[in-house]
């Protein structure tokens, strides 16, 4: 893992640019360099974490042997060897074993169509000298991040927004359409950021800079809608389980090359004592497995993960996070550059810390839930698909505002009021319950946000509409498919990919093997993901062939944080501190007061308390101290 940093300008100060690269020194300490060409008009720079080749050879930005093709490149390519050893056959000569070099003459070789060849957690900023123009790639589930900025003379990109906005001529304006997707789902998603003119490029996505006419083109490279056909042919469940047992070795083959320690995340669920199972089959020593717990009971899954790493007898390491865990907030805050209000960031960075003593690489367990099919959401939604299927609309309609007078304590109140709801709008609504859905945003922001919301901007819960589409005819798939491209990138990989990098750990996830992917939405029905009311069934009959049963795979648990206990309890003068000190002038004070009394009494406001915490943080230790 590293950082990468490059800049367009017309004049590039390299004290500047050394700058920017130094904020992402956590990204890659083991060693950092810059190019800066010889009309100071473009620049890139470079932190590097070794993992392939340790040598002085690796140092980045890397160029051609002619120096005419330069590359600062982030993350790494599995499939590196194969695609190396094809080009030694078309005559390039390579004087490293890293996969940076690969990139470099398969951009020679095959141009911007290279990165369709790559199997890899990546993003690059490649420039061409002779054709004077730069190409840059972000994987295709969005595992490595890939931020730019562009106005007429001055384009820069970043793995880090910080290292963007160190430039004091890009303004910061705040987009109020990004935090009002913040508010709602807890993660600003799609290109957005958190201001108006930086962006995220997309995952699967590609950008060309015509340095000469000052032109940028984006374009899709990988669409698995064009793939979204199922196989005609008539294959039992038997020969797909073979089929993606082979597929999921090979994945997880592949991500334990390395010349550093290696090691494995292990929570006790389904998919990570999955990897650890295919680790400890491929490995020869004993794999090395690190857990995290609470001391609060029903948050806890250390019994679980123990009783795998005792069945693959690995070398285990646990640890518990205290309340008082809650201090390193405004550190992950800052380290995030941008609201983001997912509260496992805090475990995932005490298990990324303690696990960084011990390796450098580790495999997890991310993907498994949105590729096939493990949210606890899809059961109430599938609920409701019947409803609609066997009652009147009517009725769903009488029933539903029924519910509405129902306390707001009584249980199953919220699924009796979605009846009223198509099933993919109910799934909408589920998703968005725990944080500000329309009614309460009009609420948190004052009335002149409210009216430029609306004016310009839909309502973000209708982001996902388009994804539910691709699998028109199976609910099961379209609901995985939308989180694997909403949720799974612009939350679960950001939180991994912060947390891990701010402690210089590199997180591979074998599951989400694009190969994987694609076999999953093409080849799986969604009857064989969901089947008898069990989530993730498909995996679940893998898990069945190599974990112990006292491990019980059909619970769902998630890596869930306590924070409606810690706000009731531990934490609470600390939050009512920081959220009526906030100096916000478009929050509505008031009622953030409602929201704190209502929780006190009973009412779980935990999610939309912490959304509001962990924006004021970010406005008092990012947006104000820059």
């Amino acid at each position: 893992m590293c950082g990468i940093l490059g800049i367009v300008n017309l004049n590039i100060k390299k004290d500047i640019l050394i700058k920017m690269r130094d904020l992402m020194a956590h990204r890659g300490p083991d060693d950092s360099g810059l190019w800066i060409n010889k009309d100071a008009t473009v620049g890139l720079a470079h932190t590097r974490l070794s993992i392939l080749d340790l040598s002085e050879a690796g140092r980045q930005p890397m160029s051609d042997l002619e120096e005419k093709v330069w590359i600062t490149f982030n993350g790494e390519i599995y499939n590196f060897q194969e695609i190396r050893d094809d080009l030694k056959k078309k005559g390039y000569i390579f004087r490293t074993r890293t996969d940076t070099e690969v990139i470099i003459n398969a951009y020679k070789e095959w141009g911007t169509e290279c990165v369709k060849k790559f199997n890899g957690m990546f993003a690059f900023g490649i420039y061409d000298d002779i054709n004077k123009i730069l190409f840059l790639a972000r994987d295709r589930v969005g595992k490595k991040p890939l931020y730019y900025y562009f106005s007429g003379n001055n384009f820069v990109f970043a793995s880090e927004l910080k290292s963007i906005y160190l430039d004091k001529s890009i303004p910061r304006e705040i987009d109020f359409n990004a935090a009002n997707y913040y508010l709602t789902f807890g993660y600003i998603g799609g290109e957005f950021t958190i201001y108006k003119k930086i962006k995220k490029l997309l995952p699967g996505h590609a950008l060309l800079l015509d340095i000469k006419n000052k032109k940028l083109n984006f374009w899709k490279y990988w669409n698995i809608r064009s793939l979204a056909q199922y196989n005609n042919n008539i294959v039992s469940e038997e020969e797909l389980l073979e089929e993606f047992q082979e597929l999921f070795e090979d994945a997880v083959k592949i991500r334990m090359i390395s010349d550093v320690p290696l090691g494995a995340f292990l929570s006790g669920g389904v998919d990570s004592s999955l990897v650890v199972a295919m680790m400890s089959k491929i490995s020869n020593v004993p794999v090395k497995t690190f857990s995290i717990g609470f001391d609060e009971k029903k948050y806890n899954e250390l019994p679980y993960a123990d009783i795998v790493a005792e069945h693959f007898e690995t070398n285990h390491h646990r640890f518990i996070v205290k309340p008082d865990a809650f201090e390193i907030l405004p550190k992950l805050v800052r380290q995030f550059d941008e609201p983001f209000a997912d509260s496992s960031m805090i475990p995932t960075y005490y298990v990324s810390k303690v696990t960084r003593d011990h390796v450098t690489v580790v495999l997890s367990g991310d993907g498994g839930d949105e590729v096939f099919a493990g949210y606890t959401q899809y059961l109430g939604t599938l609920g409701n698909y019947y409803a609609c299927k066997f009652l009147p609309s009517f009725l769903r309609k009488v029933i539903s505002k029924f519910a509405e007078f129902l306390p707001e304590k009584v249980k199953g109140k919220r699924q009796l009021m979605r009846l009223k709801y198509e099933p993919y709008r109910a799934y909408i609504d589920r998703i968005s319950n725990a944080y500000f859905k329309i009614n309460y945003r009009s609420k948190i922001f004052n009335n002149e946000i409210i009216k430029e919301l609306n004016e310009k901007f839909e309502s973000p819960e209708y982001s996902r509409l388009e994804f539910f589409d691709y699998f028109q005819n199976d609910l099961v798939n379209a609901l995985s498919f939308s989180d694997y491209k909403t949720y799974l990138p612009d939350d679960i990989l950001v939180k991994v990919d912060r947390t891990s990098m701010f402690v210089s750990l590199e997180v591979r996830a074998p599951l989400l093997d694009y190969r994987i992917a694609e076999f999953s939405f093409t080849k799986i029905p969604g009857s064989l993901k969901l089947k008898k009311f069990i989530l993730k069934y498909f995996l679940k009959k893998l898990a069945k062939k190599y974990l112990p049963e006292e491990l019980n795979i059909n619970r769902k648990q998630g890596f869930a944080v306590p924070v409606s206990e810690w706000f009731r309890g531990t934490l609470r003068k600390q939050v009512e501190d920081i959220l009526l000190g906030n100096k916000i002038e478009f929050f509505n004070r008031e009622f953030i007061i409602k929201l704190l009394k209502e929780h006190n009494n009973g009412i779980n406001h935990s999610g939309r308390l912490f959304i509001l915490l962990v924006f004021c943080l970010w406005w008092r230790e990012v947006y104000e101290k820059n």
